[in-house]
């Protein structure tokens, strides 16, 4: 079996999962085929999982002060461009697409005959899914951005049978519960307004990664640049996590025991409804901004709360192996009995 796997690489969540699936296909001696796109080359890091990859530029989506921008993000996409790099994708060679919400593979398949399968977060939202608030447009990207014949969407609850558990690393550093130590997440948000957030607080320490390293000496605040291992290893060890609300990271709080402060993206649809649910399970606190307020009183919180994924990656690339696509709500449940609360 050959496989071409892609990957919408606009958020490090996507590229997250993708790891873990490379290194199950590895294990399994699956050849893999890796394509992202949605990122300039300059911005990936960590990725020697993937081989020789391939990049497209692809979309992205315009996010200035932590708001998505879906007029600037149309109006700034180069569709030519897009066009000829579909064209140019040769699916002959391959058995099978893998698709995670990545556009170009997944609109040059629609006229081929690959098997193809979706596995995202995002197709979760094409089944019934709670806490989501209806929107449209927000319908018509899900379902027409990165089509696939058979959609596995992946959420923190079984919604569905064809909803499976997170994509999930362990984290390989002793976990541990430092209450001083806060790591920060916050991509879309400018450092000058990070420092301004943080900068009160000088009883605890903030280790802040962010692609732009502010000048000065901050005391109580760290900046590092993103780095998978370095990450890993601040998580693993702090009391708390402030970020956005995606969904990969939050996994990985739950997965660790880690209490959160999430601020979802604003016009994000798919982040509203992640700190709805997060919020519903009392596995978060949230905040439409986070001020400093907010912050004082998360920090004397306990909110922390663990959920123990199984081995996703590894029980998903034995069915894929086995060529059992068409027996999606089996797999399900077999993953969600393994749930360890």
């Amino acid at each position: 079996m050959k496989i071409l796997y892609a990957v919408q690489a606009t958020g490090n969540g996507h590229i997250m999962r993708a790891r873990e699936m490379a290194t199950s296909f590895k294990n399994h001696g699956i050849q893999v085929d890796w394509l992202f796109s949605g990122r300039d080359q300059a911005g990936f890091f960590d990725m020697q999982a993937f081989g020789d990859y391939k990049s497209f530029k692809g979309l992205s989506f315009n996010v200035k002060n932590n708001r998505l921008n879906f007029l600037k993000t149309i109006f700034s996409a180069d569709f030519i461009r897009l066009y000829r790099d579909m064209k140019s994708v040769d699916l002959d060679q391959y058995d099978l697409l893998i698709n995670d919400f990545e556009p170009i593979t997944a609109w040059a398949a629609k006229s081929h005959p690959i098997q193809r399968i979706g596995l995202s977060h995002q197709a979760a939202f094409l089944y019934k899914i709670p806490f989501v608030k209806q929107n449209p447009l927000f319908d018509l990207i899900i379902k027409y951005y990165a089509p696939t014949k058979l959609p596995i969407g992946i959420h923190w609850q079984q919604f569905d049978r064809h909803i499976i558990p997170p994509i999930i690393a362990k984290n390989p550093n002793e976990i541990e519960y430092k209450k001083q130590d806060i790591v920060v997440y916050l991509p879309f948000h400018s450092t000058d307004e990070i420092i301004k957030l943080f900068h009160d607080f000088a009883h605890y320490n903030f280790n802040i990664f962010h692609n732009a390293k502010p000048k000065g000496n901050f005391g109580h605040l760290t900046f590092h640049p993103f780095s998978r291992d370095e990450f890993s290893k601040y998580t693993a060890k702090c009391g708390g996590i402030i970020s956005n609300a995606g969904f990969e990271l939050p996994s990985e709080a739950l997965q660790i025991g880690k209490k959160m402060l999430l601020e979802p993206m604003h016009g994000q649809i798919e982040q509203l409804a992640n700190a709805n649910m997060l919020k519903h399970y009392n596995w978060c606190q949230t905040a439409t901004k986070i001020e400093a307020h907010h912050i004082k009183a998360w920090l004397k919180s306990d909110t922390a709360q663990q959920i123990i994924w199984p081995n996703v990656a590894d029980m998903l690339v034995q069915w894929i192996k086995a060529d059992t696509l068409d027996n999606l709500p089996e797999l399900s449940d077999r993953l969600w009995a393994q749930i360890e609360p």
